[in-house]
């Protein structure tokens, strides 16, 4: 009696061992890459609009804030808050951490834009400590950026 050759066993065979788990990791890592580039693209443009702008230069000019965190003054990564609008009409409603040499706080920043213009409402750094400090001055309430 002859014997039957057995064939050699194909690719799939040899190497399922450690194809499947290398795809299934290199699934994970490309969605975990898409979210990180979604929410990127997020907090930059929050960073770069007028609001946070506004009151991350105006904490970081004011006195008392600078006494009180120490400097430089940075802001954190993670900006909570909301920012809706066109280029004539919006809101922003943003809390910004900051962190100094000192200590922290907490930049609230709540603003509507009418006209093409925003007008601030809130513009407060929150001391870790419970004070607070407004940043808003006489030109918010005049009319220039105020109601």
């Amino acid at each position: 009696m002859s014997q039957i050759p057995v064939p050699p066993p194909n690719w799939w065979s040899r190497n399922w061992k450690w194809f499947v788990p290398t795809l299934v990791v290199t699934g994970m890592a490309l969605i975990a890459a898409f979210i990180l580039a979604i929410m990127s693209f997020l907090f930059g443009m929050m960073k770069s609009s007028e609001p946070y702008q506004t009151g991350l230069s105006r904490a970081r000019a004011d006195a008392a804030v600078v006494a009180a965190l120490g400097e430089p003054i940075t802001p954190g990564y993670f900006v909570q808050g909301n920012i809706d609008g066109s280029a004539a009409s919006g809101e922003a409603n943003l809390a910004i951490p900051l962190k100094g040499s000192r200590g922290a706080a907490t930049l609230y920043v709540e603003a509507n834009k009418r006209a093409g213009e925003w007008q601030y409402e809130t513009l407060v750094v929150a001391l870790d400590g419970g004070q607070r400090i407004d940043l808003r001055d006489e030109d918010d309430d005049a009319g220039e950026f105020g109601r």
